[in-house]
């Protein structure tokens, strides 16, 4: 019965205080933020005292804290709503304001200790002992909430590029990994500060997942029925810091999305190529001009990966399509096709020329250099031209794909333009039609 009791109330709870806290959200753009921001730093003392203090049992001898399970985890997926709805120069402010005021109070009360006290009150002298104990934890766990809701928001970014605009699973995705974070770290300092047991552990990681599934729904719910998606953006903010680089981040590659533009090397994407290269070929045959596609593939790349990492590897391709922008003519369009496939189209360019110049981009991705890969880098390339290959993208892209297989097989590092090989001064160009 009194297990069941304290499950009606963490449930009361957590409604009471989401009904609130989004009140307090929506009502932003008549009262502005401040109302919202003010309730959330109000609840931070009361949650960590929550945290070292009370304790309620649950079925199966779980026993958890409200302050931790209810408060704290509505807390960072608060800060998560904002960042969604706001951006993370607002997101930042409430943060720093933490942080800040929670290392004011320890230094305040470091000094205060020294006052000559008058007990104005029998029996009422001042516990700095409680106060430093409670002074500490609040800074661990404000420095905790920093971490954690930096890692929360990027990770609630990562999941885009899978989930898409599945938000709610993005938020549960995300918030069920920092609160497992949290809990290891904030448990240290409690069993450090206070002496909890270790059942709290167990007990507090099942409940902050519990909470993140009902908060996440929550979330969820409100946006979809009291949100709309804002238009435009704020003027950038002169502060410089990490939340101002995710502010940005996210939103340059949401706009690279739609443009169609890879995040990682700013060239075309897949799905760029896809519309573009349809219309391109279609056009071509119609007017019986001739249009080249070359397909590029770089040789053993994984290797760059595996040895030196994959900042190195992202260097790497940022290099290898810079060298092909500049490599080709003005109006040739340069693709990423996936990984570390790249696609150039050379409409007007006859096939021998093609042929030339993907051996003009394969010299030119042999003479780039990475700092830190001691590794060569080489490409394999793959030539077909609209009509004599093919008169649409299908056809076209099939036979340039089969035509780099065979560089590839060939021993790679080689342009390959039709069947018959012909050794060049330079490297292996293809030619002699079959």
């Amino acid at each position: 019965m009194a297990a069941l009791t304290n499950i009606l109330l963490l449930a009361a709870e957590a409604c009471l205080y989401f009904v609130v806290m989004t009140a307090l959200f929506r009502a932003r753009h008549r009262f502005g933020i401040g109302l919202f921001f003010c309730a959330l730093g109000t609840m931070h003392f009361l949650e960590t005292y929550l945290a070292a203090i009370l304790y309620v049992q649950l079925p199966g001898d779980i026993v958890i804290s409200p302050g931790s399970a209810i408060l704290f985890s509505g807390k960072l997926i608060m800060l998560l709503l904002v960042y969604i709805r706001e951006d993370a120069a607002t997101v930042r402010q409430p943060i720093y304001g933490l942080l800040i005021g929670n290392f004011l109070m320890v230094g305040l009360v470091l000094l205060m200790r020294y006052h000559i006290v008058v007990p104005a009150v029998p029996e009422r002298l001042p516990d700095f002992s409680f106060m430093d104990e409670m002074g500490w934890l609040m800074v661990w766990g404000t420095t905790l909430l920093f971490i954690d809701a930096i890692l929360i928001i990027l990770l609630y970014e990562r999941l885009g590029a899978w989930l898409g605009e599945r938000t709610t699973t993005r938020i549960l995705i995300s918030s069920m990994a920092i609160l497992t974070f949290d809990q290891v770290g904030f448990f240290a300092a409690l069993w450090l500060f206070v002496g909890v047991p270790l059942k709290v552990f167990y007990g507090g990681w099942l409940a902050k997942m519990a909470a993140a599934a009902v908060y996440s729904v929550l979330i969820g719910v409100y946006l979809r029925t009291m949100e709309i998606r804002r238009s435009g953006g704020s003027e950038r903010p002169k502060l410089t810091d990490v939340f101002d680089t995710l502010t940005y981040r996210e939103r340059y590659e949401a706009l690279l999305r739609e443009m169609g533009r890879d995040a990682l090397t700013g060239l075309f994407d897949r799905g760029r190529f896809d519309r573009d290269g349809v219309q391109a070929i279609g056009e071509a045959s119609e007017q019986h001009r001739q249009i080249s596609l070359l397909v590029v593939d770089i040789d053993h790349f994984k290797r760059i990966n595996d040895l030196y990492g994959h900042a190195a590897g992202d260097e790497a391709l940022r290099r290898i399509a810079r060298e092909l922008g500049e490599a080709v003519r003005e109006g040739d369009s340069v693709y990423r096709y996936g990984g570390e496939e790249f696609i150039v189209v050379c409409d007007g360019l006859p096939h021998r020329a093609a042929v030339v110049a993907g051996e003009r981009l394969r010299i030119g991705v042999s003479a780039l250099t990475v700092p830190g890969v001691d590794l060569p880098i080489t490409a394999s390339v793959g030539v077909a031209t609209c009509p004599e290959d093919g008169n649409d993208l299908k056809s076209l892209f099939a036979i340039a794909d089969a035509r780099l297989y065979e560089a590839k097989a060939g021993g790679r590092n080689r342009v390959v333009g039709w069947k018959v090989p012909v050794q060049t001064t330079e490297s292996v160009v293809q030619f002699g039609r079959s």
